[in-house]
């Protein structure tokens, strides 16, 4: 296992940004249950971990695709870690909305960069990889060239990891659901009988029910 990413995993389930609930699921925006929940955001209310965030997000850039001339957030979880990003390395900063405004100039993008310019994605959430691709979509049908995505966490789905192949796109994440698994059961924030069920969720998180 990487340390890295089971230290993030730590203290992301230590301010509760990541909660399991085996025997009570959530039910998410897409209607999914699961007994898995992860808000990211959290961290940006905690400076000491929001600096720990913005630094290892700039570490794996610089690690992955030191060519970037660009930082591009996802609206909205993946805004402010985006815009902490850019500032550090003084490159440009743009954001993706989910869909274009209906109103004044109808962007998409707000935020320029020259075309083909060289464009890594921050990203808070990687779950079926929907909407962090359609930003990538938008971005290369903008003109910029997008060599890779830079997440705080993925849930690690089979189908999220063929979008990624599909579409052509490296993604690098801080840490992921194995990292998180293994970390709650050590910690004992969950028993290591409710490993065999998230597992089994993880599998076919659409039709899982509990």
């Amino acid at each position: 296992m990487d340390t890295s990413k089971n230290v993030f995993a730590a203290k992301l389930l230590a301010i509760k940004a990541i909660k399991l609930q085996p025997n009570e699921p959530f039910t998410w925006a897409s209607g999914w249950k699961s007994p898995f929940y992860c808000d990211n955001r959290k961290a940006l209310s905690y400076p000491e971990l929001r600096n720990y965030v913005k630094t290892e997000l700039v570490h794996n850039v610089l690690k992955h695709f030191p060519e970037t001339e660009v930082v591009a957030g996802v609206a909205t979880g993946a805004i402010a870690q985006g815009a902490l990003v850019a500032d550090e390395l003084n490159l440009p900063f743009v954001y993706v909305r989910s869909k274009a405004k209906d109103h004044g100039m109808g962007n998409l993008i707000e935020g320029v960069f020259p075309l083909y310019s060289k464009v890594v994605v921050i990203e808070d959430l990687i779950s079926t990889g929907g909407s962090s691709l359609k930003a990538v979509e938008a971005i290369r049908q903008a003109g910029g060239t997008v060599v890779g995505m830079v997440a705080s966490y993925t849930y690690g789905f089979p189908v999220a990891q063929k979008a990624f192949e599909d579409a052509k796109v490296t993604l690098v994440t801080l840490t992921d659901y194995e990292h998180v698994v293994e970390q709650a059961v050590e910690t004992g924030y969950i028993a290591k009988e409710d490993i065999d069920l998230l597992h089994e969720w993880r599998k076919d998180p659409a039709n899982w029910k509990k």
